[in-house]
């Protein structure tokens, strides 16, 4: 990058670097230090580097002369001349091994953070009168960071070297919570990013709906693994979660209503406390089978953990590392035999068809078929008993937004109702978007934060849709007049009896939370029910099926909504929960608004990647095909949810940070 400096900046530069290295010199006169030779030995005083204006290819007019024998003359100068400043005497600073040699062809890199926190503290010991000019100059911190710091005084300094530290321009495709968190690391290391998205809004499927003061999510409405988010305020700003968000651990953390009529409330983080609740609904000893499959489930959890949520996915050998299931059958016999599928597991473990329909109901509520889910799927309770499950206060709107103010503060720009049409690619490698109104954007990197498989088109390995994409949401939410019951939880599960046999579940949350709704005397809930998702034209099967078939129902045709909403109110009523004479309006929302507002196909939510299955319950890659192109959001590894999503966040910014041979923070 070509700079032009004028006469005084120039002087002033030269004599800033001279006087970082210790040594009271008269102003305007420099004399190089000896330095290292190629074999170790110091070179002669006589033989002067060039100086920092002659390497760079930088125009100093009139800065200093050398004479013959490698002395340099002092510039004349009107004004008076500066005054040393008054630091610890320093050694010469080296080159860090941040900025390696570099040639015109290679590409681009930035500092590692480590290095950039203490060119800040040195940057901050120059003299203000000469920071500020040369930011003036230059319009980018970076290049002022290179020639006060990682140049040695009069080192010749290359175009590459120069160019190598200017901030990489970042394109981020949508405004979901994995975009988000993407952009809001990305930027606090450095880069330069701009966040496209289709909608008016940021987000993605985490909404809120607020009609006649009355407040709902019309997406999830619990936090699980509030760790990341956590992690993601810690590196972003000193803010923590806590502070800009109010967050409450459910407790209790949910009442289970079988379809026998039996119910279960469950306490939250306590095993012992589960043991006793289940053994005083269900009998004695069925305590005790629940806490040795959720001792398998932590031992899952210990051997998927790293590689399924905390390293990134990046090419065929991981795939093939997580496509056997981690989960330790229990010895029959002789042999230990590996049971390939939850619901097996749930049979022969459990033995009780109360607690196979408690172990079900997890997997089914992140649109999983238990009869074609791997085993590993036990993690999903034991994580839940163990790190708990959380409410953010205001709803799950909330955290969104401290997520987008957090991207704000950090210099993040978004562009609200542009979509992105498709990725340019440039000799392999990502070169930026194009846009719906058919012009360009150029980026050094591109993060991906939609759904892969309508965006890649063959410039990147597509991932298909997989076990995982197969269902939908329908969400019917409630606004009840009259005070909430003091013996209302939080979140109820009741249990039903699908079409062929197969489980199905509503989930009823019930928040209790003030600021949702128009006063004391008025009540919030929200159904949700897990369904096909939405293709136009399909009769599909029924609106109740659990699209494990790979079917998909028309939910535009004319009350195909309705009755789905009309069957899960009445099976909440029939469960004893009395929501449906208290109804002052309701409102339904299936997989085709889904699809409408967030771009989704079909309006289908990822679930969470699982470990078996030879690797069908993975999500695409964080690293494509495509050099500078990567993948986050529930989409991608390691798939749905918030904690997973805001994880996916987190490895693609370290692989664009510490490049493709990151594995992960230690």
């Amino acid at each position: 990058m070509p700079l032009t400096i004028g006469p005084d900046l120039g002087k002033r530069l030269l004599s800033g670097l001279v006087r970082r290295t210790g040594e009271q010199r008269p102003a305007g006169l420099a004399r190089a230090e000896p330095r290292a030779g190629a074999e170790g030995a110091a070179t002669a005083p006589d033989r002067m580097a060039p100086s920092v204006g002659e390497a760079a290819g930088v125009e100093v007019p009139g800065a200093l002369s050398r004479l013959p024998g490698g002395r340099y003359k002092p510039v004349e100068r009107r004004e008076r001349a500066a005054r040393p400043i008054a630091v610890p005497p320093a050694p010469v600073p080296r080159v860090p091994r941040a900025f390696p040699p570099q040639t015109a062809a290679a590409p681009l890199r930035r500092p590692v953070p480590a290095v950039r926190r203490r060119v800040s503290r040195r940057l901050r010991l120059c003299r203000p009168r000469l920071v500020k000019p040369i930011r003036t100059a230059t319009q980018n911190r970076t290049q002022v960071l290179l020639l006060i710091y990682c140049v040695r005084p009069f080192e010749a300094v290359t175009a590459p070297r120069l160019e190598c530290l200017v901030m990489a321009r970042t394109v981020v495709i949508g405004a979901g919570m994995g975009a988000m968190a993407a952009a809001a690391r990305l930027a606090v290391a450095g880069h330069r990013v701009t966040v496209y998205e289709r909608a008016r809004t940021h987000g993605g499927a985490v909404r809120r709906l607020e009609r006649d003061g009355f407040g709902f999510d019309t997406g999830p409405g619990l936090l699980y693994l509030p760790a990341v988010w956590r992690d993601l305020f810690v590196k972003t700003g000193r803010e923590p979660l806590e502070e800009c968000v109010a967050l409450t651990e459910v407790d209790p953390a949910v009442r289970h209503v079988f379809a026998d009529g039996t119910s279960v409330l469950l306490p939250g983080g306590s095993r012992a406390g589960t043991v006793d609740a289940l053994d005083s609904a269900l009998g004695a000893g069925a305590g005790e089978r629940w806490s040795e499959l959720l001792g398998r489930g932590r031992r899952t959890w210990e051997a998927t953990r790293r590689p399924l949520l905390e390293e990134p996915l990046t090419d065929a050998g991981d795939r093939a590392r997580l496509g056997s299931d981690p989960y330790p059958a229990p010895r029959r016999g002789l042999l230990r035999r590996r049971a390939p599928f939850l619901s097996e597991i749930a049979r022969t473990e459990l033995r009780d068809t109360r607690l196979v329909a408690l172990l079900e109901s997890h997997a089914l509520a992140h649109g999983l078929d238990p009869r074609r889910t791997p085993a590993s799927a036990a993690v999903l309770p034991y994580l839940e008993q163990t790190f708990g499950i959380w409410y953010v206060g205001g709803g799950m709107r909330a955290l969104a937004d401290a997520v987008y103010e957090r991207c704000l503060a950090r210099g993040v720009e978004f562009r609200f109702g542009t979509a992105v049409s498709g990725i340019a690619v440039e000799g392999g490698r990502a070169a930026g978007v194009e846009l719906a109104d058919g012009s360009r954007v150029g980026a050094d990197t591109v993060v991906c934060g939609i759904d892969p498989r309508p965006m890649y088109g063959g410039r990147a390995s597509a991932a298909d849709g997989g076990p995982g994409y197969a269902a939908g949401r329908l969400t019917v939410l409630l606004a009840l007049r009259g005070p909430r019951p003091g013996d209302a939880v939080h979140r109820t599960v009741v249990h039903t009896g699908g079409p062929g046999g197969a489980a199905r579940t509503v989930t009823v949350l019930r928040p209790g939370d003030p600021s949702l709704v128009p006063g004391a005397e008025h009540e919030s809930a929200v159904l949700s029910v897990t369904v096909p998702p939405h293709r136009a034209g399909t009769a599909g099967p029924p609106a109740g099926a659990g699209g494990e078939d790979g079917g998909a129902v028309d939910w535009t045709a004319p009350g195909a909504a309705e009755r789905a909403a009309d069957e899960a109110l009445a099976a909440a009523d029939a469960a004893g929960l009395g929501l449906g004479g208290r109804v002052l309006w309701r409102e339904v929302r299936t997989p085709a608004d889904t699809e409408r507002e967030t771009g989704a196909p079909g309006g289908a939510v990822p679930a969470p990647a699982l470990a078996g299955a030879d690797g069908a319950f993975l999500r695409a890659a964080n690293s494509t095909g495509t050099a500078g192109l990567y993948r986050v959001g529930g989409s991608a590894h390691p798939g749905g949810g918030l904690a997973h999503a805001g994880m996916s966040g987190a490895l693609a910014a370290g692989l664009i940070v510490e490049g493709d041979g990151w594995r992960g923070s230690r």
